[in-house]
């Protein structure tokens, strides 16, 4: 019967050296860094206390790694929206989602590079690349455009009018309308917390 590799021990002393137990050596932030990218597990333990603090060491090594030039991941509005998850009814399920989406990407990431090599070469992210990424977020707007149509009785700003649809008088613009309109959507919008049991 195989037996499971314990992941190695780091232990962090108070001077804030890091003592990687295996090798019986002092490493960085970036020493374990390299370890992630391996595939290496291992656990934090504060040296003192003997409290586990694997997560806020791993949570400053990917400060150190966003703080470096062209190394960021995580986009501002990702950040911020995080920030206002602490505290929130949602923080349970947050962790879960995340883990779920980001063992997704890993499971899809060589099929996504052998796709991006085949569709565009080596170079994978030149103006072609550009360009069909912008088609598909095109698409993805007309998509999402149709679908609100669906649930709109009016034109939605921006969208391209339907073949044979007639242009929206500038009298639509009054205020009573566009309150008309706010009715119609407020109503559209509790009929669909019913479908959806909210």
């Amino acid at each position: 019967m195989a037996t499971e590799t314990k992941p190695t021990v780091i232990k962090k002393y108070a001077n804030r050296r890091l003592y990687h137990t295996g090798t019986s050596t002092y490493v960085t932030l970036d020493d374990l860094a390299l370890m992630v990218k391996n595939g290496e597990d291992f656990v934090v333990f504060d040296a003192k206390s003997g409290e586990d603090i694997t997560r806020p060491v791993l949570a400053q090594i990917i400060f150190e790694q966003e703080g470096k030039e062209g190394q960021n991941l995580l986009p501002i509005t990702f950040l911020r929206q995080l920030i206002r998850y602490y505290g929130d009814s949602m923080q349970a399920l947050v962790p879960r989602y995340l883990e779920y989406s980001i063992q997704t990407l890993a499971q899809n990431q060589q099929k996504f590079r052998d796709q991006m090599n085949t569709a565009f070469g080596n170079n994978a992210f030149g103006s072609a690349a550009f360009h069909a990424m912008d088609e598909q977020v095109q698409k993805n707007i007309a998509m999402f455009r149709d679908a609100l149509r669906m649930f709109t009785p009016f034109q939605i700003p921006g969208a391209p009018a339907e073949a044979g649809a007639e242009p929206t008088p500038a009298a639509a613009e009054k205020p009573a309308e566009i309150d008309e309109l706010k009715r119609q959507l407020s109503e559209v919008q509790k009929r669909l917390d019913k479908l959806s049991g909210g």
